[in-house]
């Protein structure tokens, strides 16, 4: 953890602000807010991401994923105090600031409200919006915590409308600290509560108890994503989904033909959204690592079941399809990415480039493991050999009991 140094807030004392480095460390934050006293009066640690639809000059719509806030202020975070309550308030990339309201009550605190404003006039984030400037969501939540008590909410987190989705995950906050000191009590979210929750995977559910019914193998889609240079992801790939909420496992085949992508590229992130009217989002996000190679950083997905009910669920810590960059990764057979104990993805007939695509084609593909033949042919000769050397050896002996038979004893 990087700590920065105090430094003044108008109206809330100091600010300590700690950026948590590690896989997300663009929008993985911890914040300290200290009254004039240099006391400790609200304590929060949180990771988020949005996800903006919005309409292009093109008359299409796309999908912009906000995961990497860049550089970040926290000007007018406050303690609060009788007139107003506790406050986060964080500015990020151009325009953009993301607000979060507390207020009191005789024995409990409440996280009041979060509001969301974005800047379709950032050329860098939404280069092609038709509808240029500020946007704002607000979102009422009344959720109520006992004081004295820090409230945890490991399991993902969404909050929706027509064109924004945020999403929240590893939330630790205290409003109205007491003494200066973060409580060690903790307040369960109703998620937390009834989920045996792995931090690094955000929810999860109870083992299944019925088994779903074996479906075919899936049809490979190609899908692709574009900027304004021309296509910047490539992606062929039959998807099946595997399910499992409420102890009821389910199988859903991926059908390309009624199935969207949508998705971005920078520099060292790519996105891969694919929607359709069961999925309402499942995103492929790749990173890049050590400069020189590429692979599946992130899973988030979203899903309509038969049931009614929506199944969501993200992973910001996977390391899958690990190729040198310039090239694909391709993967013919079976392979399973393991999301969570709660979801997997089998993928059939896999081939992705999410960098450095050329002129809208594949480059050279690695193979992954489970495609390499090479293995087998000194495997043949090897099993080949041995076989000969036995039947050479069996031969041998058999000659030599022969020959022992023709000098007998008279």
């Amino acid at each position: 953890m990087v700590c920065f140094r105090l430094f003044p807030v108008p109206g809330s004392g100091l600010v300590l602000v700690c950026l948590v480095l590690g896989a997300l460390r663009s929008y993985a934050l911890e914040l300290t807010l200290q009254d004039s006293g240099k006391a400790t009066c609200l304590y929060a640690k949180w990771q988020m991401t949005f996800r903006v639809h919005y309409e292009t000059t093109n008359k299409t719509y796309k999908t912009q994923t906000i995961s990497d806030l860049g550089t970040v202020t926290y000007n007018g975070s406050i303690c609060g105090d009788d007139q107003s309550g506790p406050r986060i308030a964080v500015q990020f990339r151009s325009g953009f600031s993301w607000i979060a309201n507390f207020t009191k009550a005789a024995s409990t605190y409440s996280i009041d409200s979060i509001s969301f404003s974005y800047n379709t006039s950032d050329n860098v984030t939404f280069p092609d919006a038709k509808d240029k400037g500020m946007h704002t969501v607000y979102h009422p939540l009344g959720i109520e915590i006992p004081l004295n008590e820090l409230f945890r909410c490991n399991s993902l987190s969404t909050l929706e409308n027509n064109d924004v989705v945020q999403q929240y995950w590893d939330v630790h906050v205290q409003a109205f600290v007491q003494n200066g000191t973060v409580s060690k009590n903790e307040f369960l979210c109703d998620k937390d509560k009834t989920s045996t929750v792995v931090p690094t995977i955000h929810t999860t559910v109870p083992s299944p108890t019925t088994t779903p019914t074996p479906k075919e193998k899936p049809e490979a889609g190609t899908y692709s994503v574009n900027n304004g240079n021309g296509t910047c992801l490539l992606a062929t790939m039959g998807l099946q989904l595997n399910i499992t909420q409420d102890k009821v496992a389910s199988v859903i085949n991926v059908n390309p033909n009624t199935t969207h992508s949508t998705g971005s590229c920078q520099s060292h992130t790519a996105l891969l959204r694919l929607n359709s009217s069961t999925i309402k989002y499942l995103d492929f996000v790749f990173a890049v690592k050590n400069e020189n190679r590429f692979y599946l950083k992130e899973v988030n997905v979203s899903v309509n079941l038969v049931n009614g009910s929506v199944f969501s669920i993200a992973n910001n810590n996977l390391s899958y399809w690990d190729a040198p960059l310039g090239s694909s990764y391709m993967c013919n057979k079976e392979q399973t990415v393991s999301v969570s104990g709660a979801f997997q993805i089998n993928t059939f007939d896999l081939r992705v480039q999410p960098f450095n695509v050329i002129e809208g084609k594949y480059s050279t593909a690695q193979e992954c493991s489970l495609d390499d033949d090479t293995i087998l042919i000194p495997i043949i000769v090897g099993a080949g050999l041995s076989g000969l050397i036995i039947v050479i050896v069996i031969a041998y002996l058999i000659g030599r009991r022969k020959s022992y038979a023709g000098y007998q004893t008279l």
